[in-house]
């Protein structure tokens, strides 16, 4: 179960971003982000969140969800625009609703790789498109070894 604290979290170049702090038993806290200078929906920001928390193994499987009404009171936003994130969440298999009691995240650990499938085959094409535009195998090489993993 989850505890919410309404907070201004962060003003980052000109753009107020509105948070919901979730402190998560044994897990320190969640933080749900909404930037309303985003394009995108809300519910696809709020859909983005919750997938990176649940493959980051931040929400564990079969942890409830916060309730639709609880969450969308918090980020003062319709419960709809919750519910259409929960829906999209559950198409995507990170969340699946037990009647009368809530969602929780999935316990499926295909999760995860199917994520670094998605990632890689993104990454290949990006390596594909730069080779394309001139640069050498070297140089790629050299821009991977920078990086600090």
């Amino acid at each position: 179960m989850h505890s919410f604290n309404h907070e201004l979290c962060e003003q980052n170049g000109g753009s107020i971003k509105l948070g919901v702090l979730c402190e998560s038993v044994g897990k320190g806290d969640i933080m749900i982000i909404i930037d309303y200078k985003d394009t995108r929906p809300i519910y696809e920001q709020v859909v983005e969140r919750f997938k990176t928390l649940i493959l980051k193994g931040v929400m564990q499987p079969d942890e409830q969800m916060p309730s639709v009404r609880n969450l969308a009171m918090e980020l003062s936003i319709n419960p709809n625009t919750i519910q259409k994130a929960y829906a999209e969440l559950e198409r995507q298999d990170f969340i699946y609703t037990v009647k009368g009691r809530g969602s929780f995240v999935s316990g499926d650990g295909k999760l995860v790789e199917t994520r670094k499938r998605e990632c890689l085959e993104e990454i290949l094409r990006l390596v594909r498109e730069v080779l394309e535009l001139g640069m050498t195998k070297m140089e790629l090489t050299l821009e991977i070894e920078k990086l600090q993993v």
